[in-house]
């Protein structure tokens, strides 16, 4: 609840109305070709570097990188014991969580959503893409879907903290030009959500939380055969 009541605090001081949000990014944007680079403008094609306020929580931190290793490592062989010693019971759903995530790799795979769009740059997806960090040059964005469609709010450039408290409207999709879809129709618990656009081209965005408000909406509005 914390999470929405959050949401909802931004979106209504950017001025929206929104059934759900969350933070999402994309993936790399692979390299057009130099045509439809330049008939977009030249835009840039990724998310510019981090601020030094950033850099620097990075240099400090760098110390600590061997200490936060072991404490991973360890954590992991405590999970392998208690896994050892685990029920029957639980030992089956692991490995049903497990045989979960090979069938989703598998579809993934198949349905090619292991790259961040369809690949057709002439498309509205595609062209959409190209404009992506020209709306904003910070890495992620608050996706949020209500009536009104789809709103991407973000800082304007880049920032390393405060993104919540920088963060406005960057880029718009109206309900007629693209929808958000759950690609395994809520089978898998999952961070991928297509944005759908109506001429059957596709953009993929992550979000932070597993099976979101986001992928909640997508598949209401799946069921209830409207966007």
């Amino acid at each position: 609840m914390a999470r929405r009541s959050k949401q909802g605090v931004i979106a209504e001081r950017i001025g929206i109305h929104s059934d759900a949000g969350e933070w999402c990014w994309i993936g790399n944007i692979p390299q057009p070709p130099a045509d439809v680079l330049q008939a977009a403008g030249n835009p840039p094609l990724r998310p510019a570097r981090r601020p030094p306020l950033g850099m620097l929580g990075t240099v400090l931190g760098a110390p600590f990188l061997p200490l936060l290793l072991l404490l991973s490592l360890l954590a992991r062989a405590q999970e392998s014991v208690e896994r050892a010693l685990d029920s029957k019971e639980e030992k089956d759903r692991h490995r049903a969580r497990k045989e979960d995530e090979k069938r989703m790799d598998a579809a993934v795979e198949q349905h090619g959503l292991d790259n961040v769009f369809d690949g057709d740059w002439n498309g509205a997806a595609g062209q959409f893409l190209l404009r992506w960090y020209s709306h904003s040059t910070h890495h992620e964005r608050l996706l949020f879907a209500g009536p009104d469609g789809i709103t991407f709010a973000a800082p304007r450039k880049r920032v390393s903290s405060g993104r919540d408290r920088h963060a406005q409207i960057v880029a718009r999709l109206s309900p007629d030009e693209a929808t958000l879809e759950d690609p395994f129709s809520g089978e898998f618990e999952t961070r991928i959500l297509l944005i759908r656009f109506r001429d059957d081209s596709w953009l993929r965005v992550d979000t932070e939380e597993s099976r979101s408000e986001l992928h909640m909406y997508a598949l209401r509005h799946s069921s209830s055969g409207g966007a």
